[in-house]
């Protein structure tokens, strides 16, 4: 499943769009929020893995869960249909591929703001 794919099941009716907002909003900001959320919560290595020009690390969504508010978590993926595992797994599976593809100069642009103006979707 590309990312497109995982996008739009986390946006629902709002398609890929709708999901790259509710990545934003579930951590609290853009391409920074995510990247300083995961990183504070002993993820750096693998954000720095998909900032940077080689592989990608991957995250699970245990850790996703981790790192967020709880009851936001649970309000979007009640949102779309789906149980706080589930939605956090999808999470995890799109943020690898959305934080390489926002950073192709590996490293978090200056005007790193709206995910929508950096991914090419």
């Amino acid at each position: 499943m590309g990312l497109q794919d995982v996008l739009g099941k986390l946006g629902g009716n709002r398609g890929h769009q709708g999901g790259i907002d509710n990545v934003q909003q579930l951590f609290g900001g853009g391409l920074q929020g995510i990247t300083q959320t995961l990183s504070k919560n002993g993820m750096g290595q693998q954000v720095q893995s998909w900032i940077g020009t080689g592989q990608n690390q991957p995250i699970s969504g245990a850790d996703v869960q981790r790192a967020v508010d709880p009851q936001k978590l649970q309000q979007m993926a009640q949102q779309q249909g789906m149980s706080p595992e589930e939605y956090s797994k999808h999470v995890a599976q799109a943020l690898p591929d959305m934080v390489d593809q926002a950073t192709p100069e590996g490293m978090v642009p200056k005007q790193a703001g709206n995910l929508k103006s950096l991914l090419k979707l």
